[in-house]
C-alpha cells in the first residue's frame, strides 16, 4: 500500500509540474487583439438562451467540467459520434445534459466565426459560458484564462473516468488528484450541486437499497427521504428533482447548509463530510457564502487548465461537433 500510495503522489507531482507549464501559457483577454468581443458574444449567446430556458446554465457548466475530465479542456465533450464511433456526447453519463446546451455552444460558435473566423476554440467557449453561467445565477464573475485549443477525439469510453454520484471520499480525492487536484478543489467544485436538477435513478439507491431495515441510508435525513420518495415512489422512477431544493436556481452556499444537515442528495454530497477535515471545510462554506464563492472561482480556473492543447497543439475547430 505504502509503495502504491507514493506511485500515486510520483504519478500526481508530475501530471502538477506538465500541467503548471502548459496552462502558463494560457492568459486573462487572450483574445484582447485577435478577436475582442469573444467574450462580450459568448455572454450574449448565453444571456439569451437563459431567457427561454431558465436552468439551461446548469448543463453548461457540467459540460465544462465532464469536458475537462475526459481528455482535458479540449471540447471533445462537444463532438457528435459519427463513422461507427460512439463519442462522449452519447456516453450514458452525459445523456441528462440537454440537447438545448449543446445548441448555445454552437449559436456562440456561429457569431464568433462570424465576427473572427477561425481564432476562438470551443473549449474556450465552454469555459467561458460556464463562466457566465456562475454569474448568472449569482455566484459572481471572475475572470477566466483563454488560450486553449480544440482536440481532435471523443469517445464514449473515456467518461470512464468521470465521477460517479455514488462513490465515496475516498474514491473522489483519488479521481481528483489524477487531476491535479486537491482534495479542497474537489470539495469546493461539487458546490456546483447547487444548482440543476437530476434524476432519481442516480440516488435510488438512497432511498431503496440501502442495508438498513428501512432501506433508506442511515446518513439521509429521514423528513427529506420521505420527501425524495414521494417524488421518486421507485427505484426505477425518472423524475426530475432539484439537487438543492433550497435553491435550485441560485448559487449560493446552500448546498453546503444541506450536507451539513444530512440533505445532500447523492453519496458523493453527503460523504464530504465524513472525515473532520472535509466537513470542516463543508462547514466552512455553509457559515460563509463569500469564501465558497471566491474559492469556487479559483477552483474553476485550476480545473479549466487540466490536460489543455495550447500553441500549436489541437486545432480551432469550424464547427464545435465536427473536428476540421
Amino acid at each position: 500500500m505504502a509503495v502504491l500510495a507514493s506511485i500515486v503522489v510520483y504519478s500526481c507531482m508530475a501530471l502538477c509540474l506538465m500541467s503548471d507549464a502548459v496552462a502558463a501559457q494560457l492568459r486573462v483577454g487572450f483574445y484582447s487583439q485577435t478577436c475582442p468581443t469573444a467574450e462580450t458574444l459568448i455572454r450574449q449567446t448565453f444571456n439569451d438562451a437563459v431567457q427561454q430556458t431558465d436552468d439551461i446554465g446548469a448543463d453548461l457548466l457540467r459540460m465544462h467540467f465532464h469536458d475537462c475530465f475526459v481528455r482535458g479542456c479540449d471540447g471533445s465533450v462537444l463532438i457528435a459520434s459519427a463513422n461507427g464511433n460512439t463519442a462522449e456526447k452519447d456516453a450514458e453519463i452525459n445523456q441528462t445534459i440537454e440537447e438545448e446546451a449543446f445548441q448555445v455552444v454552437d449559436n456562440a460558435k456561429a457569431k464568433l466565426e462570424a465576427a473572427c473566423p477561425g481564432v476562438v476554440s470551443c473549449a474556450d467557449i465552454l469555459a467561458f459560458i460556464a463562466r457566465d453561467s456562475v454569474a448568472h445565477y449569482g455566484g459572481g464573475f471572475y475572470d477566466v484564462p483563454g488560450g486553449r485549443r480544440d482536440g481532435r477525439i471523443s469517445l464514449a469510453s473515456d467518461t470512464s473516468e468521470l465521477p460517479g454520484p455514488d462513490l465515496r471520499l475516498v474514491q473522489l480525492t483519488q479521481i481528483f488528484a489524477r487531476k491535479g487536484l486537491a482534495q479542497s478543489d474537489m470539495i469546493t467544485l461539487s458546490g456546483a450541486h447547487t444548482i440543476g436538477i437530476a434524476h432519481c435513478s442516480a440516488f435510488a439507491s438512497r432511498l431503496y437499497n440501502s442495508s438498513s431495515s428501512s432501506g433508506v441510508d442511515p446518513t439521509l435525513d429521514a423528513a427529506y427521504a420521505a420527501q425524495l420518495k414521494q417524488q421518486c415512489p421507485t427505484a426505477g422512477s425518472d423524475t426530475e428533482v432539484p439537487m438543492d431544493p433550497p435553491s435550485e436556481l441560485g448559487f449560493d452556499n446552500s448546498y453546503y447548509q444541506g450536507i451539513s444537515r444530512h440533505r445532500g442528495l447523492f453519496t458523493s454530497d453527503q460523504t464530504l463530510v465524513s472525515t473532520p477535515a472535509a466537513a470542516a471545510q463543508v462547514n466552512l462554506f455553509a457559515r460563509n457564502s463569500a469564501v465558497f464563492t471566491s474559492r469556487f472561482a479559483l477552483a474553476m480556473v485550476r480545473m479549466g487548465s487540466i490536460g489543455v492543447l495550447t500553441g500549436s497543439n489541437g486545432e480551432i475547430r469550424t464547427n464545435c461537433r465536427v473536428p476540421n
